[in-house]
């Protein structure tokens, strides 16, 4: 209901407020190319990938879940300004082949860690909302929120890939 520019400055600020990290386990083949967009050995992983396939910060032997969701707060983290009693929007996102049950267990380590941080997820969102085709491995996005955002965050919408009623 904003005008252009309110739009556009919300999604600046919001923009500015998110941070994401991501952890490929297979690549995506692209339907042009009709091939892998690299390689990756079956039990190994690329933390800190690119939805597309671009490298990562390293790529080393699959760890636990829990280990993973802790390097993804601990790169996240320190570039977010939370505090006791801070809201964050949080967002364990498939990147296309992972089920839900395994978000949801990287989702629990992150609700626990922000928990012990003293900040409070707000309307979590676990499952597929940006893939990178059948890609298996997770992003995990977090967004501080203020009462602006999180009116908007809340705010009644209804189209295909979003709905809050």
């Amino acid at each position: 209901g904003g005008s252009l520019a309110e739009v556009a400055a919300a999604a600046r600020k919001a923009a500015q407020a998110v941070r994401s990290i991501g952890v490929a386990l297979t690549p995506c083949v692209v339907p042009e190319s009709g091939k892998a967009s690299f390689a990756i050995a079956e039990d190994e992983v690329e933390f800190g990938m690119g939805i597309h396939g671009e490298p990562g910060i390293w790529r080393g032997k699959l760890p636990t879940a829990d280990a993973l969701a802790q390097e993804m707060l601990d790169r996240l983290l320190p570039e977010l300004d939370l505090r006791r009693g801070s809201r964050v929007a949080v967002l364990v996102n498939s990147l296309g082949a992972t089920p839900h049950e395994e978000l949801y267990i990287l989702y629990r380590k992150v609700a626990q860690v922000l928990a012990d941080h003293g900040a409070t997820p707000v309307m979590p969102l676990v499952g597929r909302y940006a893939t990178s085709m059948e890609m298996a491995g997770a992003s995990l996005t977090l967004m501080p929120l203020d009462s602006e955002l999180e009116g908007l965050l809340k705010a009644p919408a209804d189209c295909p890939f979003w709905r809050v009623i």
